[in-house]
Order: structure tokens, then C-alpha cells, then sequence
């Protein structure tokens, strides 16, 4: 039986996954996409994850593509069928982690390259550390950023920065990347940090955190109107919940809330 690609253990509502090829330092071919692609709707179809941790076993994050074990992938001759909501299988390994419904830290380290920079884009927090190799560095082979780099990285970094990333593709230490907004956090340990944060979001409203989750996913072209009649309706629902009735009665009490799943 072949080793699974990517692995996944669930604790208190924090599900911690593993890209697992070490030996290749967690590199994509069509396998791994695949794979991506499989634990992200099983982590969407679930109610008891709260939160998702995701990172690299091994000494990287992921260097990115298998160029050779993809030059003949099936995947790879027809781009544009949507096979995955809007995305491509390719882009889906990316862009999944965003449309999530729980929040989603990457834990980062070694090397992010190429498309394992633009996995690391999908998360919605980065913790990073300082010695960490990021670029999206598709510009060196020919290409341009096709693993939802685009559309991940449009809104997160300032314009000019975003055309230096993609234009040069060279590559950024982990405290500029800090500084430019790739990551959030520089981290000795990025793997305890995130887990941390993490456990800390499981322990809040799970109807309150995918309720946020939704309003932050909603399109940069939402209109400001649009925006506060989805807050309100967000809202409204969140007011009658069960969870934010015990969410008060924990603060009023002192103790600390228990959310059922």
C-alpha cells in the first residue's frame, strides 16, 4: 500500500494536516493534487472541525511543482475545464483552503516555492519561519502563477510588491516576506504557534467563526452597502443561536463556553 500523500489527525475540533513526501520535500505531481484536493472536501463536509492547521512533514513546506513527474500528467492537457467550483484541480489545491468554511493557518518552514507558496497563500493566517524560502517563481520557467496565485495574491500585498513577486519570481527570506504581507507571523516554531492560535479559535462560536469566515470570502467588488446588509443578516441569525446564548452565559458565568458541534 503506497503512503498516504497527505495526512490528517483531528484534536479538539483543530484538524492538523501533513503534506506527507518528505523525501521529495513535499513536491506536487498529480498524485499529490489529487490528494490536496480529497482532504480539503472531506475537511469542508465535516462539522467538528473548527479550525485547520497546515503544514510539511519533513524539512519543507513544499518546494513546489514535480516538473518531471507532471510533464506527462492527464491533468495538465486541458487547463480550463472548471473541475472543482470555479477552479482547475491544480488551482483547487490553493484556492480550497480559502473557501473552507473554518479558518486555516499554514505552518511554514524550509521552502514555499512556486505552488507551495501559492498553497500557503490559500490559508487565511501564515505563521513563518525566519530562514523560510518563499517565491512564486513560475516567471523563471516561462510561466505565469497558475495555482490560484493571481486571484490569492490580489488584495494582500500592495500593487507594486505584487508586480515584483511575479515579474522577478526571486526569492524572499522569511522576515521580508513578513514585511510585505506573504506572511503573518515569523515563527522559531511555526508549527506550535499555529497550533496554538488554532486551539484558541476552536474554543470560540463555531456558528460565529464561519459566519466571519463568510463575510471576509465575500468578493473585493462587494459594494460597502452589500457589505453591511450581509453583516446585519449574519448577524440576525448569530443573535438566536444556541452558541452565542452560551457564549453569554460563559462570559456572565466566568467559565468557559462549551459549543456543541
Amino acid at each position: 500500500m503506497s503512503k498516504q500523500r497527505v495526512v490528517m489527525t483531528v484534536t479538539d475540533g483543530v484538524a492538523d494536516v501533513r503534506f506527507n513526501r518528505p523525501d521529495k520535500l513535499n513536491a506536487l505531481d498529480e498524485a499529490q493534487f489529487h490528494a490536496v484536493a480529497a482532504i480539503i472536501a472531506q475537511i469542508g463536509a465535516r462539522r467538528d472541525i473548527r479550525c485547520v492547521v497546515l503544514s510539511g512533514e519533513g524539512r519543507a513546506f513544499s518546494v513546489g511543482v514535480d516538473l518531471d513527474s507532471l510533464a506527462h500528467a492527464p491533468a495538465l492537457r486541458n487547463l480550463m475545464p472548471r473541475t472543482h467550483g470555479i477552479a482547475n484541480l491544480f488551482q483547487q489545491a490553493a484556492w480550497g483552503w480559502r473557501t473552507l468554511p473554518v479558518p486555516v493557518i499554514a505552518a511554514v518552514h524550509g521552502y514555499a516555492l512556486g505552488a507551495g507558496c501559492q498553497i500557503m497563500l490559500g490559508a487565511d493566517i501564515r505563521f513563518c519561519a525566519p530562514d523560510t524560502d518563499i517565491s512564486v517563481m513560475e516567471m523563471r520557467w516561462g510561466l505565469v502563477p497558475d495555482v490560484a496565485g493571481m486571484a490569492l495574491l490580489r488584495g494582500l500585498v500592495r500593487q507594486d510588491h505584487l508586480r515584483e513577486i511575479i515579474f522577478t519570481g526571486r526569492r524572499y527570506k522569511g522576515a521580508e516576506a513578513e514585511k510585505i504581507g506573504l506572511v503573518t507571523h515569523l515563527a522559531a516554531d511555526p508549527h506550535a504557534e499555529a497550533i496554538a492560535m488554532a486551539n484558541e479559535i476552536a474554543a470560540s462560536s463555531p456558528d460565529a467563526m464561519r459566519a466571519a469566515k463568510r463575510l471576509l470570502n465575500l468578493p473585493w467588488e462587494t459594494t460597502q452597502a452589500d457589505m453591511l446588509l450581509a453583516e446585519s443578516r449574519e448577524q440576525e441569525v448569530l443573535l438566536a443561536s444556541d452558541h452565542h446564548a452560551e457564549a453569554v452565559d460563559a462570559g456572565r458565568n466566568k467559565r468557559a463556553a462549551v459549543f456543541r458541534d
